[in-house]
């Protein structure tokens, strides 16, 4: 009778074991990875706080990453030992300079990398934002003939002091290089821009094991197309809320999933698919001309919200499942009312300029939108597997002294 019981046992163990984790969970875990979530952080916006308080601000919300657009050395120093990785921005204005001469460059690493590498988690190093849009700019008289020699000539002043483990790349805007947001399939980078710059780029890209730099706004695409539902930007679910890529076959749920793939898809036609891919700035502003105050930042918290949830999820984008890289929402703090950005200053239908509010804090460290940025959806999956594996051990408890131990004792 025992030997019966025993074999009986045995079965019963291996079910356990092999029922213990759901075969969704082991997927989900195995196979896929989230997006590192940073901001972009400008220590120039008037009446900020001292960058050692910002610092500690976001280490008390668990952010892993910034992205600095004015680097200076009192800075990128508030963030040494403190475990944040950092995008470091050079000026468009130095752009000129760094392909014209590689001292220019070796200069400006002596004085923003060298001293606080690697106490302070630099990673990478951004030569420009947007710089193609920049001609005539101070420092640069023909982005598309200055670019690429600026960034290899920053790579191998790294590369002569001894920093290999920073990567060197160039940031570019969306609307002003992508063909069409939809559908992605049939996205391909502009021309002459394409031919002129972002292939070289990305040969200097692949080359380097670096990653393209993307400004991703949902926001402009919804304005710029009148026929896409608000919902459709904001993450929100509906019975017809999607949209068909015919060519592909995928089904889109959301603009934000539409634009990363269409660059994905660019970069597939210019022959770079595998190089990774970075968002270095998305947001929705907190002001609207077409929209009241409350209804405005109603629709930026829930771009927010959405946009964290949705990248934390690890679903990546139908066109690439491991998704970007990292995405760094612009901006942590509200830029005055005396900034030149353009992505500030809006031009609206009146012909008047609008200054627009992207920042997620207000100067005295309290946030403006109800958001959350920690993983309580995987401490939720966590619960969801711990809760039937507790019950499975206890059934195990509960059969081995009830069932076995009674039946040694009778034997």
């Amino acid at each position: 009778m025992l030997p019966s019981r025993t074999a009986l046992l045995s079965l019963f163990i291996l079910s356990l074991l092999t029922g213990i984790l759901p075969p969704t969970a082991v997927t989900a875990t195995g196979s896929t990875a989230t997006t590192t979530i940073g901001f972009t952080y400008s220590a120039a916006v008037d009446n900020s706080p001292p960058p050692e308080h910002v610092v500690t601000a976001l280490q008390s919300l668990n952010i892993p990453a910034v992205r600095l657009l004015n680097p200076s050395p009192t800075l990128i120093r508030a963030f040494s030992y403190s475990n944040i990785s950092l995008l470091l921005t050079v000026p468009n204005y130095l752009v000129g300079a760094f392909a014209a001469n590689r001292s220019a460059a070796t200069v400006w690493v002596y004085n923003n990398v060298l001293p606080f590498h690697p106490r302070a988690r630099i990673s990478l190093i951004s030569v420009g934002s947007d710089v193609i849009s920049s001609t005539g700019g101070p420092g640069i008289t023909d982005p598309t003939t200055a670019l690429v020699p600026a960034m290899q000539n920053l790579h191998h002043a790294l590369i002569d002091l001894g920093i290999r483990t920073v990567s060197v790349s160039t940031t570019f805007s969306f609307i002003n290089v992508i063909t069409t947001a939809f559908p992605p399939s049939a996205a391909e980078f502009q021309e002459p821009v394409n031919s002129l710059v972002i292939r070289p780029v990305l040969e200097f890209l692949e080359e380097t094991n670096s990653s393209l730099l993307m400004n991703v706004y949902p926001y402009n695409v919804y304005r710029l197309h009148g026929e896409i539902p608000i919902s459709f930007a904001l993450f929100q679910e509906g019975p017809f809320n999607f949209r068909d890529d015919v060519v592909t076959g995928v089904r889109y749920h959301n603009l934000f999933d539409m634009m990363v793939d269409a660059v994905i898809a660019a970069m597939a036609v210019s022959g770079y698919e595998n190089v990774p891919l970075i968002l270095t700035e998305t947001g929705w502003p907190s002001n609207d001309e077409h929209m009241n105050a409350e209804e405005s930042q109603m629709y930026a918290e829930k771009y927010l919200q959405g946009l964290i949830s949705h990248l934390k999820s690890g679903l990546g984008t139908p066109l690439r499942k491991e998704g970007a890289a990292q995405a760094y929402i612009y901006q942590l703090f509200d830029d005055g009312p005396e900034s030149n950005s353009k992505k500030n200053n809006l031009t609206s239908d009146g012909g008047e300029t609008v200054h627009q509010y992207w920042g997620v804090m207000y100067h005295n460290m309290t946030m403006k939108y109800n958001i959350k940025f920690d993983n309580a959806h995987q401490i939720s999956t966590m619960l969801g597997l711990l809760v039937p594996s507790i019950y499975s051990l206890w059934l195990l408890y509960h059969f081995f002294f009830c069932f076995v131990w009674s039946g040694l004792m009778i034997d």
